[in-house]
């Protein structure tokens, strides 16, 4: 058994969380520990003092002050570790194009990076349908507002049609 307290949530899902869920063995206090025999659990609370950890009274301590979030966390691990790995660069290359204007569906298979085309525009379909969800872009053709079915159809992603607006 291992306890760390006080992480940031970038140190929490860098070194414990991603290798987790990654199926990577993690290393910790000169340890291996490795994930289908590894237990995790995650207190969200305020700081802990080092007088409040002091002779095994830390957990303790935790406990009663924190929430457990380990679910919700470990949730958020494995959907980052699912992401594609294009998929970030496209929402950050689309959102600042999108700064500038509306672009069409064929536009954002352009900005994908990828090999394959299928690839490509899976990476497009993905970042579009997470900005439309997110309520930060609306889809439009001919100047008037459509449904995000538009999607479901092949000719939509390379005909300019069909343009994705931001949200003001």
């Amino acid at each position: 058994m291992a306890r760390a307290f006080n992480l940031t949530a970038e140190e929490l899902t860098g070194r414990f969380l991603a290798p987790l869920v990654n199926g990577r063995e993690l290393v910790y206090n000169d340890r291996e520990w490795l994930p289908r025999k590894t237990t995790v659990t995650v207190y969200e609370g305020p700081e802990l003092p080092v007088e409040q950890m002091g002779m095994g009274r830390g957990w303790g301590n935790v406990q009663r002050t924190g929430t457990d979030v380990t679910d919700r966390l470990l949730g958020q691990a494995r959907e980052q570790a699912a992401r594609h790995p294009a998929l970030d660069r496209l929402l950050e290359r689309l959102t600042g194009r999108l700064s500038a204007g509306p672009v069409t569906l064929a536009e954002v298979v352009g900005l994908t990076d990828g090999r394959r085309v299928s690839e490509r525009v899976a990476v497009a379909e993905m970042a579009v349908w997470e900005l439309l969800q997110g309520g930060r872009a609306t889809l439009v053709s001919e100047g008037a507002p459509v449904d995000s079915e538009v999607l479901l159809r092949p000719e939509s992603w390379v005909q300019d049609a069909v343009w994705i607006k931001p949200t003001l």
